[in-house]
């Protein structure tokens, strides 16, 4: 199939300035979620054009959409057959040209998903090295070993999934291959200078379509330690551990973004890659972002922070001293595709982590939503958004056991398997047989009360949660103390309670606090108007003082009103 390549940068003025990304607002498309335009239950390619205008009205800068490519699906797509093709579920590669186009016209930037850690089974590689057996060429582009014991019929070593049971699966001629997921996604071998070559190919086959930029999945796991030794005793199943691992983010991965670096500046526009990096320490996910390697880095310190004043304060400051060293934007994210929603997340009193299985307070996790939002919003650097929550979105905690493609599920360990529970397509109207979803049904079951969290019943109403994320992007491109940066300048508050000031380069003083606490807080007024706050109402001020509500966040500035 010929085609000519998108443009490659936006039109729009706003987003042409320099460094883009320092304070770009990215918006995650989970495609088979999202919108389906052909009917099938499932989003397609189509569909997420169709409601750009939407994205592009909702003030986010770019769209990161997660795979799309040809795959037999058993990881939601991040097992992939084909990197240059796309899964004939979501459309063509005509299609995904159109999208990019559409996209730009819009002033909307393009990121991808890239799955390099991990291919497909089904990928022509992969096929050829079972073909072609022990010693061949073909098996060294991914690990493939011996088993131990008298007759191979251990695994070569103690490594086990992050979906849980061994990472090792044996083939029928008696050698293993290592999957760090699911037995469907083989690990690539990265010492092998195919692999590097292949993608560096793969990079600018997207590159000249148009795409702004990428999203590195794993992208801590491709170098594996020599000779690939057993863990011990080291909790092996903890994606989000401590623990340093024989796996995961060993210093040989950098040489590999060093070279993808020099590919993004052969390209006009500013393309960027956006690095997935689970590591021990924020200052370990520094050393992705240096100069000349990878753009950004995931926040997850930051994602998996509970609604707790302490906490928060310590993992804003710990990411802002991490990648100030190496003049990288931090990044902030409450919620993504692998993750409870932070609407649910934030609906329990006590400490929980980023996998929840029940629903909670539905009215005290939405409060506290709204106001973790805003505080994201208030901080310097880069934010991710999850489509759905800007409505408000719970997770879909009570889905049928029958229904769940969670890999992870199945497998019995590892990962908690309820990542569907975020999933569940989204409502774009208060009716229809998938709430406008689709002219079918959607893939997964979406609840009864969806139609009431739709786009179309939040839009126009001042106290919905879709009016606040819209009005909160509107103040932050129009705001001059917000956005980019590298620090903030912390108040003095009682405890449970964050505040910061941020000065704009015309002197514009933005001031942000944050209750975390379950009752009413007295504060000194900052200086200027109200702004935004994600309380119902307003919050009350007299005498020099003002009162923040239980769970909220307020902003402030010194600018003048309008008119």
């Amino acid at each position: 199939m010929t085609q000519q390549p998108a443009t490659a940068t936006p039109t729009s003025g706003a987003q042409a300035a320099s460094d883009w990304w320092r304070d770009a607002v990215i918006y995650q498309v989970y495609p088979r979620s999202f919108a389906d335009a052909d009917g099938d239950g499932m989003g397609d390619l189509e569909g997420i054009r169709s409601r750009l205008p939407y994205l592009a009205g909702l003030g986010v800068d770019a769209v990161w959409l997660s795979p799309f490519y040809a795959s037999p699906q058993a990881d939601g797509g991040y097992d992939v057959a084909d990197y240059r093709a796309i899964d004939p579920m979501f459309g063509t590669l005509l299609d995904a040209d159109a999208l990019i186009r559409d996209a730009h016209e819009l002033g909307l930037r393009i990121i991808v998903d890239l799955v390099p850690n991990h291919s497909s089974d089904q990928h022509e590689w992969f096929q050829r090295a079972l073909r072609d057996g022990p010693g061949s060429a073909a098996r060294a582009r991914y690990h493939f070993r011996p088993g131990k014991g008298p007759d191979g019929a251990e695994p070569p070593n103690d490594w086990e999934s992050i979906f849980g049971g061994p990472a090792w699966t044996r083939v029928a001629d008696g050698e293993w291959y290592l999957h760090l997921f699911a037995p469907e996604q083989p690990d690539f071998n990265w010492d092998h200078p195919a692999v590097a070559d292949e993608f560096r190919s793969i990079l600018r086959f997207w590159l000249d379509m148009g795409v702004d930029g990428f999203r590195v999945d794993v992208a801590h796991g491709l170098v594996k330690a020599p000779g690939l030794p057993d863990l011990g005793g080291h909790d092996q199943l903890k994606l989000l551990g401590n623990d340093a691992m024989p796996f995961f983010d060993q210093d040989g991965v950098h040489a590999i973004y060093r070279s993808w670096r020099t590919i993004l500046e052969e390209y006009d526009g500013q393309r960027i890659a956006v690095a997935e990096a689970w590591t021990p320490t924020v200052e370990r996910t520094a050393n992705y972002v240096r100069p000349d390697e990878l753009h950004q880095a995931f926040n997850f310190q930051y994602l998996g922070t509970h609604w707790n004043a302490a906490e928060l304060h310590k993992v804003i400051d710990t990411s802002l001293d991490a990648m100030r060293p190496v003049g990288a934007p931090a990044t902030w994210v409450l919620s993504n595709h692998d993750v409870t929603r932070h609407a649910t997340r934030f609906a329990h009193d006590s400490a929980r982590g980023t996998q929840i299985r029940d629903a909670g307070d539905r009215e005290l996790g939405l409060r506290r939503a709204r106001a973790a939002t805003l505080l994201m919003l208030a901080l310097p650097g880069s934010a991710y958004l999850y489509q759905g929550e800007e409505l408000g979105l719970p997770d879909v905690t009570d889905l049928p056991d029958e229904v769940r493609q969670d890999p992870a599920y199945f497998r019995g360990a590892g990962q908690d398997g309820f990542r569907d529970g975020c999933r569940v397509p989204i409502p774009w109207t208060t009716g229809g047989s998938s709430y406008g979803f689709g002219p079918g049904g959607s893939w997964l079951p979406q609840p009864a009360t969806w139609g009431g969290l739709s786009v179309e019943a939040q839009t126009g109403d001042p106290a919905s949660t879709l009016e606040l994320y819209r009005a909160a992007l509107a103040a932050r491109r129009a705001e001059p103390a917000l956005g980019a940066g590298e620090s903030v300048r912390w108040l003095d508050t009682p405890d449970g309670v964050l505040a910061f000031t941020r000065t704009g380069p015309d002197g514009t003083v933005f001031t942000c606090a944050a209750n975390t606490t379950s009752a009413p807080v007295t504060l000194p007024s900052p200086q200027g108007r109200t702004l935004l706050h994600s309380a119902p109402k307003a919050p009350e001020s007299g005498g020099g003082t003002v009162v923040l509500a239980p769970d909220s966040t307020v902003w402030w500035t010194s600018a003048p009103a309008a008119g």
